[in-house]
Protein backbone atom coordinates (compact mmCIF):
# COMPACT_ATOMS: atom_id res chain seq x y z
CA UNK A 1 0.00 0.00 0.00
CA UNK A 2 1.40 3.09 -1.02
CA UNK A 3 1.78 6.51 1.53
CA UNK A 4 2.61 10.31 1.63
CA UNK A 5 3.92 11.30 5.23
CA UNK A 6 3.29 15.22 6.29
CA UNK A 7 4.19 17.02 9.25
CA UNK A 8 0.13 17.62 10.09
CA UNK A 9 -1.45 14.10 9.27
CA UNK A 10 0.74 10.72 8.48
CA UNK A 11 -0.56 9.02 4.90
CA UNK A 12 0.29 5.35 3.60
CA UNK A 13 4.32 5.37 3.32
CA UNK A 14 4.27 3.67 0.36
CA UNK A 15 4.02 6.26 -1.55
CA UNK A 16 6.61 8.80 -1.35
CA UNK A 17 7.19 12.17 -3.27
CA UNK A 18 9.80 14.10 -5.06
CA UNK A 19 13.64 14.38 -6.62
CA UNK A 20 15.20 12.17 -4.00
CA UNK A 21 18.91 11.04 -4.75
CA UNK A 22 20.31 10.06 -1.42
CA UNK A 23 18.04 7.93 1.62
CA UNK A 24 19.63 6.52 4.53
CA UNK A 25 17.63 4.30 6.83
CA UNK A 26 18.47 6.20 9.58
CA UNK A 27 16.33 8.89 8.25
CA UNK A 28 13.30 9.90 9.60
CA UNK A 29 11.37 9.06 6.77
CA UNK A 30 8.36 11.78 8.26
CA UNK A 31 10.89 14.36 7.83
CA UNK A 32 11.10 13.53 4.03
CA UNK A 33 7.79 14.56 3.08
CA UNK A 34 5.28 17.14 3.23
CA UNK A 35 1.86 18.20 2.13
CA UNK A 36 0.97 21.92 1.76
CA UNK A 37 -1.88 23.43 3.64
CA UNK A 38 -3.69 25.32 0.81
CA UNK A 39 -2.65 23.23 -2.65
CA UNK A 40 -3.16 19.65 -2.08
CA UNK A 41 -0.33 18.97 -3.93
CA UNK A 42 2.21 15.96 -1.98
CA UNK A 43 5.32 16.93 -2.17
CA UNK A 44 8.86 16.09 -1.09
CA UNK A 45 11.58 18.60 0.38
CA UNK A 46 13.24 20.26 -2.73
CA UNK A 47 10.56 18.39 -4.94
CA UNK A 48 9.31 20.14 -7.95
CA UNK A 49 7.00 22.61 -7.42
CA UNK A 50 3.16 22.93 -9.15
CA UNK A 51 2.47 25.93 -11.27
CA UNK A 52 -0.08 28.61 -10.83
CA UNK A 53 -1.90 27.47 -14.29
CA UNK A 54 -1.74 23.75 -13.05
CA UNK A 55 -3.53 24.62 -9.74
CA UNK A 56 -6.26 26.42 -12.25
CA UNK A 57 -7.30 24.09 -14.75
CA UNK A 58 -7.18 20.74 -12.69
CA UNK A 59 -9.55 22.72 -10.10
CA UNK A 60 -11.85 23.75 -12.59
CA UNK A 61 -14.31 21.11 -11.49
CA UNK A 62 -17.17 21.81 -13.70
CA UNK A 63 -14.63 20.72 -16.89
CA UNK A 64 -15.70 16.16 -17.07
CA UNK A 65 -15.17 15.41 -20.11
CA UNK A 66 -11.60 14.73 -21.40
CA UNK A 67 -9.90 15.56 -25.04
CA UNK A 68 -9.26 12.49 -27.17
CA UNK A 69 -11.24 9.94 -25.30
CA UNK A 70 -14.91 9.20 -23.92
CA UNK A 71 -13.84 9.12 -20.31
CA UNK A 72 -14.72 11.23 -18.02
CA UNK A 73 -12.79 12.54 -15.14
CA UNK A 74 -12.84 10.67 -12.02
CA UNK A 75 -14.98 12.59 -9.45
CA UNK A 76 -15.91 11.25 -5.54
CA UNK A 77 -19.08 9.35 -4.84
CA UNK A 78 -20.76 8.67 -1.06
CA UNK A 79 -18.53 7.45 1.56
CA UNK A 80 -20.27 4.93 3.96
CA UNK A 81 -19.17 4.60 7.51
CA UNK A 82 -16.22 2.88 8.23
CA UNK A 83 -17.17 -0.98 8.94
CA UNK A 84 -16.67 -3.08 12.34
CA UNK A 85 -14.29 -5.31 12.83
CA UNK A 86 -15.21 -8.26 16.00
CA UNK A 87 -13.37 -7.23 19.04
CA UNK A 88 -11.31 -10.60 19.33
CA UNK A 89 -9.62 -9.66 16.30
CA UNK A 90 -6.12 -8.44 17.02
CA UNK A 91 -5.24 -5.02 15.73
CA UNK A 92 -2.23 -3.52 14.49
CA UNK A 93 -0.78 -1.04 18.17
CA UNK A 94 -1.80 2.38 15.76
CA UNK A 95 -5.55 1.57 15.75
CA UNK A 96 -5.34 0.60 19.46
CA UNK A 97 -3.44 3.47 20.63
CA UNK A 98 -5.55 5.94 18.26
CA UNK A 99 -2.26 7.80 17.63
CA UNK A 100 -0.72 8.74 14.29
CA UNK A 101 1.44 5.64 13.13
CA UNK A 102 5.30 5.96 13.34
CA UNK A 103 7.33 4.43 10.74
CA UNK A 104 9.37 1.25 11.71
CA UNK A 105 13.27 1.97 11.33
CA UNK A 106 15.38 -0.49 10.65
CA UNK A 107 15.05 -3.69 8.57
CA UNK A 108 12.02 -6.35 8.73
CA UNK A 109 14.59 -9.24 8.61
CA UNK A 110 12.72 -12.57 10.30
CA UNK A 111 13.96 -15.33 11.84
CA UNK A 112 11.77 -18.82 10.89
CA UNK A 113 8.71 -18.49 12.83
CA UNK A 114 8.07 -15.08 11.38
CA UNK A 115 8.93 -16.29 7.85
CA UNK A 116 6.08 -18.76 8.26
CA UNK A 117 3.95 -15.81 10.19
CA UNK A 118 4.50 -13.48 6.61
CA UNK A 119 3.81 -16.34 4.30
CA UNK A 120 0.30 -16.49 5.86
CA UNK A 121 -0.41 -13.00 6.26
CA UNK A 122 0.75 -12.18 2.61
CA UNK A 123 -1.17 -15.64 0.77
CA UNK A 124 -4.46 -14.39 2.85
CA UNK A 125 -3.71 -11.20 1.08
CA UNK A 126 -3.08 -12.74 -2.15
CA UNK A 127 -6.37 -14.56 -2.04
CA UNK A 128 -8.54 -11.27 -0.72
CA UNK A 129 -7.25 -9.46 -3.72
CA UNK A 130 -8.05 -12.41 -6.14
CA UNK A 131 -11.62 -12.29 -5.00
CA UNK A 132 -11.97 -8.79 -5.00
CA UNK A 133 -10.91 -9.13 -8.36
CA UNK A 134 -13.69 -11.14 -9.63
CA UNK A 135 -16.57 -8.78 -8.26
CA UNK A 136 -14.79 -5.85 -10.81
CA UNK A 137 -17.98 -5.31 -13.21
CA UNK A 138 -19.76 -2.45 -15.06
CA UNK A 139 -21.94 -1.01 -12.15
CA UNK A 140 -20.47 -2.54 -8.68
CA UNK A 141 -19.90 0.18 -6.28
CA UNK A 142 -16.42 0.30 -5.16
CA UNK A 143 -18.01 0.59 -1.40
CA UNK A 144 -19.87 -3.20 -2.57
CA UNK A 145 -15.30 -4.19 -3.31
CA UNK A 146 -14.78 -2.87 0.07
CA UNK A 147 -17.63 -4.34 1.94
CA UNK A 148 -16.75 -7.91 0.37
CA UNK A 149 -12.84 -7.83 1.01
CA UNK A 150 -13.20 -6.14 4.95
CA UNK A 151 -15.75 -9.49 5.32
CA UNK A 152 -13.60 -11.76 4.05
CA UNK A 153 -10.31 -10.49 5.90
CA UNK A 154 -12.46 -11.17 9.27
CA UNK A 155 -14.00 -13.84 8.39
CA UNK A 156 -10.45 -15.47 8.23
CA UNK A 157 -9.41 -13.46 11.83
CA UNK A 158 -7.35 -10.93 10.39
CA UNK A 159 -7.93 -6.89 10.51
CA UNK A 160 -7.41 -4.75 7.39
CA UNK A 161 -4.71 -3.19 7.75
CA UNK A 162 -5.21 0.18 6.17
CA UNK A 163 -8.79 0.70 8.15
CA UNK A 164 -7.87 3.65 10.27
CA UNK A 165 -4.40 3.97 9.06
CA UNK A 166 -3.82 7.47 9.96
CA UNK A 167 -7.55 8.13 9.68
CA UNK A 168 -7.95 6.57 6.67
CA UNK A 169 -11.54 5.60 6.71
CA UNK A 170 -11.93 2.10 4.74
CA UNK A 171 -10.57 -1.36 4.61
CA UNK A 172 -9.24 -1.72 0.98
CA UNK A 173 -7.55 1.30 -1.18
CA UNK A 174 -9.40 1.38 -4.70
CA UNK A 175 -7.83 3.53 -7.38
CA UNK A 176 -9.48 4.20 -10.68
CA UNK A 177 -8.78 5.33 -13.83
CA UNK A 178 -6.30 8.22 -13.76
CA UNK A 179 -5.99 7.78 -9.64
CA UNK A 180 -2.42 6.99 -9.10
CA UNK A 181 -3.21 5.48 -5.40
CA UNK A 182 -5.57 5.68 -1.79
CA UNK A 183 -8.55 5.90 -3.66
CA UNK A 184 -11.34 5.80 -0.98
CA UNK A 185 -14.23 3.26 -1.86
CA UNK A 186 -16.96 5.15 -3.05
CA UNK A 187 -20.75 4.93 -4.15
CA UNK A 188 -19.33 5.96 -7.46
CA UNK A 189 -20.14 2.29 -10.11
CA UNK A 190 -17.85 1.28 -11.71
CA UNK A 191 -18.26 2.09 -15.82
CA UNK A 192 -17.10 0.45 -18.89
CA UNK A 193 -14.07 0.59 -19.81
CA UNK A 194 -12.51 1.67 -16.94
CA UNK A 195 -9.07 0.32 -15.12
CA UNK A 196 -8.95 -0.13 -11.49
CA UNK A 197 -6.34 -0.73 -8.85
CA UNK A 198 -7.62 -3.06 -5.58
CA UNK A 199 -4.83 -2.13 -2.59
CA UNK A 200 -5.07 -4.78 0.02
CA UNK A 201 -3.50 -4.89 2.75
CA UNK A 202 -4.03 -7.40 5.99
CA UNK A 203 -2.79 -7.88 9.10
CA UNK A 204 -2.83 -11.81 10.75
CA UNK A 205 -1.03 -12.68 13.57
CA UNK A 206 1.05 -9.64 13.97
CA UNK A 207 2.39 -9.61 10.62
CA UNK A 208 0.90 -7.42 7.46
CA UNK A 209 0.81 -9.13 3.85
CA UNK A 210 0.50 -6.15 1.49
CA UNK A 211 -0.01 -6.12 -2.41
CA UNK A 212 -2.09 -5.10 -5.21
CA UNK A 213 -2.77 -5.40 -8.24
CA UNK A 214 -5.09 -3.65 -11.66
CA UNK A 215 -8.37 -4.96 -13.15
CA UNK A 216 -10.26 -4.21 -15.89
CA UNK A 217 -14.02 -3.07 -15.93
CA UNK A 218 -16.11 -4.36 -19.35
CA UNK A 219 -14.66 -3.83 -22.55
CA UNK A 220 -10.78 -2.11 -22.35
CA UNK A 221 -9.26 -0.05 -24.69
CA UNK A 222 -5.56 -1.09 -26.03
CA UNK A 223 -4.05 1.92 -24.53
CA UNK A 224 -5.22 0.98 -21.34
CA UNK A 225 -4.42 -2.57 -21.89
CA UNK A 226 -1.05 -2.17 -22.96
CA UNK A 227 0.01 0.45 -19.59
CA UNK A 228 -1.59 -2.38 -17.23
CA UNK A 229 0.69 -4.86 -19.13
CA UNK A 230 3.82 -3.01 -18.73
CA UNK A 231 3.29 -1.75 -14.92
CA UNK A 232 3.77 -5.61 -14.50
CA UNK A 233 6.21 -6.52 -16.21
CA UNK A 234 8.34 -3.66 -14.84
CA UNK A 235 7.04 -5.21 -11.46
CA UNK A 236 8.14 -8.67 -12.35
CA UNK A 237 11.36 -7.92 -13.37
CA UNK A 238 12.84 -5.48 -10.52
CA UNK A 239 11.39 -8.68 -8.25
CA UNK A 240 13.71 -10.94 -10.81
CA UNK A 241 17.15 -9.09 -9.72
CA UNK A 242 16.28 -9.07 -6.26
CA UNK A 243 18.47 -11.49 -3.97
CA UNK A 244 20.65 -10.93 -0.93
CA UNK A 245 23.56 -8.18 -1.26
CA UNK A 246 22.21 -6.17 -4.50
CA UNK A 247 21.64 -2.98 -4.05
CA UNK A 248 17.97 -1.33 -3.90
CA UNK A 249 18.52 1.28 -6.88
CA UNK A 250 18.96 -1.14 -9.03
CA UNK A 251 15.21 -2.22 -8.57
CA UNK A 252 14.49 2.05 -9.85
CA UNK A 253 17.08 1.35 -12.84
CA UNK A 254 15.36 -1.87 -13.99
CA UNK A 255 11.39 -0.30 -13.99
CA UNK A 256 12.41 3.08 -15.57
CA UNK A 257 14.66 1.72 -18.33
CA UNK A 258 11.41 -0.87 -19.00
CA UNK A 259 9.17 2.07 -18.85
CA UNK A 260 11.38 4.38 -21.31
CA UNK A 261 11.06 1.65 -23.44
CA UNK A 262 7.51 2.23 -23.85
CA UNK A 263 7.42 5.50 -23.19
CA UNK A 264 5.52 5.49 -19.95
CA UNK A 265 6.31 7.34 -16.77
CA UNK A 266 7.64 6.81 -13.28
CA UNK A 267 5.54 8.21 -10.51
CA UNK A 268 8.13 9.41 -8.18
CA UNK A 269 6.18 10.26 -5.55
CA UNK A 270 5.37 6.91 -4.23
CA UNK A 271 7.47 4.36 -2.70
CA UNK A 272 7.78 0.62 -1.89
CA UNK A 273 8.65 0.38 2.21
CA UNK A 274 9.82 -2.29 4.61
CA UNK A 275 6.62 -4.67 5.61
CA UNK A 276 6.07 -7.03 8.48
CA UNK A 277 5.81 -6.80 12.05
CA UNK A 278 5.06 -3.12 11.04
CA UNK A 279 3.20 -1.79 7.96
CA UNK A 280 5.39 0.80 6.93
CA UNK A 281 9.61 0.54 7.95
CA UNK A 282 12.55 0.88 5.85
CA UNK A 283 13.98 0.60 3.59
CA UNK A 284 12.45 2.97 1.13
CA UNK A 285 12.05 1.22 -2.44
CA UNK A 286 12.41 3.92 -5.10
CA UNK A 287 11.17 2.79 -8.16
CA UNK A 288 12.79 5.20 -10.29
CA UNK A 289 16.61 6.07 -11.13
CA UNK A 290 18.42 6.94 -8.20
CA UNK A 291 21.86 6.57 -6.45
CA UNK A 292 20.37 5.71 -3.00
CA UNK A 293 22.56 3.44 -0.96
CA UNK A 294 21.61 0.27 1.22
CA UNK A 295 21.70 -3.77 0.09
CA UNK A 296 19.10 -6.71 0.09
CA UNK A 297 19.76 -8.32 3.29
CA UNK A 298 18.62 -12.62 3.22
CA UNK A 299 15.21 -13.06 5.36
CA UNK A 300 14.16 -9.44 4.72
CA UNK A 301 10.67 -8.28 3.50
CA UNK A 302 9.94 -5.54 1.25
CA UNK A 303 7.08 -4.57 -1.08
CA UNK A 304 7.81 -3.52 -4.52
CA UNK A 305 5.17 -1.09 -6.22
CA UNK A 306 5.64 0.85 -9.68
CA UNK A 307 3.05 3.10 -10.62
CA UNK A 308 3.02 3.50 -14.22
CA UNK A 309 1.42 6.86 -16.31
CA UNK A 310 0.66 7.79 -20.07
CA UNK A 311 0.84 11.32 -19.61
CA UNK A 312 1.75 13.25 -16.61
CA UNK A 313 3.74 11.86 -13.35
CA UNK A 314 3.02 14.46 -11.09
CA UNK A 315 0.21 14.08 -8.46
CA UNK A 316 -2.62 16.11 -7.02
CA UNK A 317 -4.45 15.44 -3.70
CA UNK A 318 -8.32 15.45 -3.48
CA UNK A 319 -10.06 17.13 -0.83
CA UNK A 320 -10.41 14.03 1.09
CA UNK A 321 -7.08 14.80 1.68
CA UNK A 322 -6.19 10.44 0.87
CA UNK A 323 -7.00 10.24 -2.94
CA UNK A 324 -4.00 11.46 -5.72
CA UNK A 325 -4.73 11.78 -8.81
CA UNK A 326 -2.69 12.48 -12.18
CA UNK A 327 -2.67 15.97 -12.44
CA UNK A 328 -3.54 16.13 -16.74
CA UNK A 329 -6.45 12.63 -15.87
CA UNK A 330 -3.88 10.51 -17.49
CA UNK A 331 -4.27 6.67 -16.92
CA UNK A 332 -2.09 5.52 -13.97
CA UNK A 333 -1.54 1.96 -13.15
CA UNK A 334 0.32 0.41 -10.35
CA UNK A 335 1.20 -3.48 -9.15
CA UNK A 336 3.01 -4.44 -5.86
CA UNK A 337 4.02 -7.58 -4.12
CA UNK A 338 5.50 -8.16 -0.91
CA UNK A 339 8.97 -10.60 -1.19
CA UNK A 340 11.54 -12.17 0.78
CA UNK A 341 15.09 -12.10 0.02
CA UNK A 342 16.24 -15.57 0.34
CA UNK A 343 19.31 -17.34 -0.69
CA UNK A 344 18.38 -18.15 -4.23
CA UNK A 345 17.12 -14.74 -4.73
CA UNK A 346 13.29 -13.46 -3.98
CA UNK A 347 9.86 -15.43 -3.19
CA UNK A 348 7.11 -13.51 -3.64
CA UNK A 349 4.89 -13.69 -0.52
CA UNK A 350 1.56 -12.45 -1.75
CA UNK A 351 0.53 -15.17 -4.52
CA UNK A 352 -2.32 -17.67 -4.34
Amino acid sequence: MVVSVSSIQPRFISTLIGDCRFIQPSHSLHRLFRCNPGNKHVSMQYSRRFSGLTDLLFNRRNVDELPNTKRKRLRPGEISPPRPVPEHIQRPPYVKSRKPPGIGSGFEVHGGKGIEKMRASGRLAAQVLQYAGTLVKPGTMTDEIDQAVHQMIIDNGAYPSPLGYGGFPKSVCTSVNECICHGIPDSRPLEDGDIVNIDVTVYLNGYHGDTSAMFFVGNVDEEAKNLVQVTKECLDKAISICAPGVEFNKIGKTIHDLADKHRYGVVEQFVGHGVGRSFHSDPVILHHRNNSRGQMVLNQTFTIEPMLTIGSIEGVMWDDNWTVVTEDASLSAQFEHTILITQDGAEILTQC
